[in-house]
């Protein structure tokens, strides 16, 4: 069993997914700490960790507003307020700070997304409250739209981490709901992950929908999807 750490975003430590086999010959997934800036150019003082963050929040405005291919290094330092040089202190091309925003915007979602679990009243009050969390996410951070689906032609492997890590997610809160016998007990692990999958398909289209595209109440939006949720994964 692992826990996933929830962090603050500005900590600057992204937890990407790795697998490993464990004693029994299965497949584990766990979450590893990583720092976003290219290998061996880690910050080493907090002043440094603040520029980095100043550099990862003017690069996901960048590539939120431009897009990856109008975006330029240039652009990114003048935003951030800092040297040119000072981005190659970090990062080794404008490649791979749009992985790490990628990286960095999907930690920002679970973190604001984990709180909404603590006053849940069972494993489906959970994911009620986490889709109106996303939602009200999506509403303030339209660019996460963009920059993620640029990611699936720029940085296919930051792309499929992020929905990997995510569904994994959703699928370890299912199987500790079925354990527990807050959802059907007849659902397999596989069943969980295929479910896990289509609630996550379904969150992101919901806020492309009704918070990227429109502005609609965002407890209604939740209020009715978990309807769907009780009448087919109720126990």
């Amino acid at each position: 069993m692992f826990i996933l750490k929830v962090e603050p975003a500005f900590n600057l430590r992204i937890f990407a997914l790795h697998s490993y086999r464990g004693g029994m010959g299965e497949t584990v997934d766990k979450e590893v700490q990583v720092s976003p800036a290219s290998d061996g150019k880690a910050p080493r003082t907090p002043r440094g960790e603040r520029t980095l963050r100043k550099i990862l929040d003017a690069a996901q405005a960048e590539f939120g507003e431009r897009g990856f291919a109008d975006t330029s290094i240039v652009g990114i330092t003048q935003r951030a307020g800092v040297a040119l040089g000072t981005f190659y202190t970090y990062f080794d091309s404008k490649e791979v700070v749009f992985r790490e925003v990628v990286r960095d915007m999907s930690a920002q979602v679970r973190d604001h997304v984990a709180p909404a679990f603590a006053d849940a009243t069972d494993a489906l009050d959970g994911e009620r409250r986490a889709l109106e969390s996303f939602l009200n996410f999506a509403r303030k951070h339209r660019d996460v739209y963009r920059i993620i689906d640029e990611a699936e032609f720029v940085e296919p492997a930051a792309y499929r981490e992020h929905y990997e890590t995510t569904g994994t997610r959703i699928a370890a809160r299912f199987r500790a709901a079925r354990d527990k016998g807050e959802i059907a007990s007849d659902l397999s692990d596989q069943d969980l992950d295929i479910l896990a999958w289509a609630i996550m398909g379904a969150n992101v289209f919901l806020g492309l929908k009704f918070e990227v595209w429109s502005s609609a109440d965002a407890r209604r939006v939740a209020d009715v999807t978990s309807r769907l949720l009780r009448k087919g994964l109720g126990a």
